[in-house]
């Protein structure tokens, strides 16, 4: 049996790159290998972290084996991880790269297992070139790239991105999967009904952390057309401010959109999240920058059309006026393609296209493109 180390985050912290390695550790498993994650017990210090909390309250995954070890931080718990998971003997590591920040703790850890051990080393790049830029950025990656046998990017321009730190052939890109931690989604009306939200009215979603990258004020600006307005469709924002809600609630206020935009903007517990994809007609993430997004994969889970911005790996993910829309980095093109999308009636439609869709986006098609990457790297 093939022995698997994920380095990366997982529970108790929160977030959607420590679910999708939960949802990868499981798929490996399922897939007949032994997996299992190395997490952080410090991932940020707290003056580095801008949202509440870090940590998921919820209940631990029981089907998985997790390990809360990584101080992203100590030099010295670098060196003890690396013993620990030479220790185990795995035929490679999956390391999960999503921030500079990062690249001196990985790339260490990387380093001393791969030192005088046959230890295959795998970098899952969920960017190379972060969206907010601080100094050190390229000097970190390149530090950790470069201590790492093989690539696999979860959207093509990131592949992309990756040319201007390693020359390597070993590369891969493997979409991100669906992801499937949420639980099933649920009748329209009765997830409204639980969210306190009025069942005869129009609803789309923005979901997740809220960043100037993302948009949201790009969208709040769309919601103010007129059309839009006398359409009745209201705008549920679902996630935690992780900068100034001022900027927002300013243009909300600026436009009289206060009986038009739904805030529930605290940390969107697991449990509930199933019941916000499924209130809404339509997910939109109208992002200035991105590489790809967890989102669009919950919302092929729950079988939602989508609205994203024309920017990074967004359109190669959502194929325009198929399962949803591609539109400018601009209020006046979200909106247009909000009203077709009522104005025509796309919903029925978009959705019958999106669960043909998500075929693509399977964890063992993933897991598969894991190993075929690992079999190049051996030869």
């Amino acid at each position: 049996m093939q022995k698997v180390i994920i380095v990366g985050p997982a529970y108790p912290l929160r977030g959607g790159i420590a679910n999708s390695d939960e949802e990868l550790c499981r798929a490996m498993c399922i897939a007949g290998m032994d997996a299992q994650i190395f997490s952080f017990s410090l991932q940020y210090p707290s003056f580095l972290f801008p949202g509440k909390t870090q940590f998921d309250n919820g209940p631990a995954p029981n089907d998985i084996v997790i390990k809360t070890r990584i101080n992203s931080v100590n030099p010295f718990n670098w060196l003890k991880t690396a013993r620990q998971i030479k220790n185990e003997k795995p035929d490679f590591v999956v390391f999960r790269f999503w921030l500079p920040f990062m690249g001196p703790c990985l790339g260490t850890i990387s380093w001393l297992i791969k030192r005088g051990t046959g230890i295959k080393t795998i970098a899952i790049t969920d960017n190379v070139i972060p969206h907010e830029k601080r100094i050190g950025d390229k000097l970190f990656t390149k530090y950790f790239l470069k201590r790492c046998d093989g690539f696999i990017a979860m959207s093509k321009s990131v592949l992309e991105d990756l040319s201007a730190f390693t020359s390597s052939d070993k590369k891969a890109f493997l979409p991100l999967p669906m992801n499937g931690l949420f639980g099933e989604k649920v009748n329209k009306q009765e997830a409204l009904r639980h969210l306190n939200l009025d069942v005869n009215d129009k609803h789309i979603l923005f979901f997740g952390f809220i960043r100037k990258y993302k948009g949201l004020d790009l969208l709040l600006e769309a919601m103010a057309d007129n059309r839009i307005k006398q359409m009745g469709v209201k705008l549920i924002v679902a996630g935690e401010f992780y900068e100034d809600a001022a900027i927002y609630q300013d243009i909300i206020k600026k436009n009289n959109l206060e009986s038009n935009v739904i805030l529930r903007t605290e940390y969107i517990h697991s449990e509930e999240v199933r019941y916000y994809f499924s209130a809404s007609d339509m997910v939109t993430l109208t992002y200035r920058t991105a590489t790809q997004s967890a989102v669009t994969q919950i919302a092929y889970h729950f079988e939602k059309p989508m609205l994203v911005t024309n920017v990074g790996g967004l359109p190669e993910i959502v194929p325009h006026n198929k399962v949803g829309y591609i539109t400018e980095i601009d209020p006046k093109s979200i909106a247009d393609a909000i009203v077709d999308f009522y104005t025509l009636n796309k919903e029925k439609s978009f959705i019958e296209n999106v669960i043909v869709e998500k075929q693509r986006f399977l964890w063992s098609t993933f897991v598969q493109g894991v190993q075929d990457l690992y079999n190049k790297i051996e030869k």
